[in-house]
């Protein structure tokens, strides 16, 4: 099935052209700064993003919501390795070549892309973990989303996939990161919530920082004592009692 879109009236080529053809009117350093950007800068920026949507569940809301955040962010990078195992067969079946071996004319950023081309494996890693990102929180989720998109302009931009393939990658993505998550968070929910109520290790899940929130069982499921309510008579009472 080798040669998806490979005539040039195709749409898909000739946004392909569109899109790589800016980087005729931008200097050089802009074109190196993209090429970091769409091969390494977003993907380190959506694991700093992952990072920092832990740091913020552990410390606001429930310890309930703690724990499906928490359960959330774990599915996270499992459902983008996950996609990226699904892809393999996928690029082994459709078998379709870089642009940039069909095409003349396109100026690529980046070498050392033998590998085929549908779908694409960064589209597909980042759509991934901006649909898990959602789930676990959902002004985290939005801003992964939007990183992931970007992700996809970067890569048409380098020259290195057709459009399709970055939209392919979105889909393939989302689809592994919310299909499968029911069952997913069925099994990581119980293991966050012991892991939350150990002393050792329960700081992963909810800073002792953070209120109990949930107040009553939630607060004693954490190992969080109720606060006393009353001032130093209520001491004075239940010594005489």
């Amino acid at each position: 099935m080798a040669g998806l879109a490979v005539d040039g009236g195709n749409p898909d080529v000739g946004l392909l052209f569109d899109i790589n053809g800016l980087t005729a009117a931008t200097p050089s350093w802009f074109d190196r700064a993209m090429t970091f950007v769409g091969e390494y800068g977003i993907l380190l920026a959506l694991v700093l993003t992952v990072l920092w949507c832990w740091l913020s569940v552990r410390r606001r809301g429930t310890p309930e919501d703690s724990i499906s955040a928490v359960a959330g962010l774990i599915w996270t990078p499992l459902a983008a390795g996950v996609a990226l195992l699904v892809n393999i067969p996928i690029r082994g079946f459709v078998e379709r070549p870089r642009p940039f071996l069909e095409h003349q004319g396109l100026d690529v950023l980046i070498g050392g892309k033998a590998d085929y081309s549908f779908v694409s494996d960064h589209a597909t890693l980042a759509m991934a973990v901006g649909a898990g990102l959602f789930l676990a929180h959902r002004k985290f989720g939005f801003a992964g989303i939007g990183l992931a998109l970007a992700e996809g302009f970067c890569r048409v931009y380098m020259g290195v996939h057709y459009p399709t393939d970055v939209i392919g990658g979105f889909a393939l993505g989302t689809a592994v990161a919310l299909l499968l998550a029911p069952l997913a968070l069925a099994l990581l929910t119980p293991f966050v919530s012991a892991v939350a109520a150990t002393e050792r290790f329960g700081r992963l899940v909810r800073s002792r920082r953070a209120g109990p929130g949930g107040g009553g069982r939630a607060a004693e499921s954490f190992g969080v004592p109720e606060p006393r309510t009353g001032g130093p008579d209520s001491c004075e009472n239940d010594l005489a009692a």
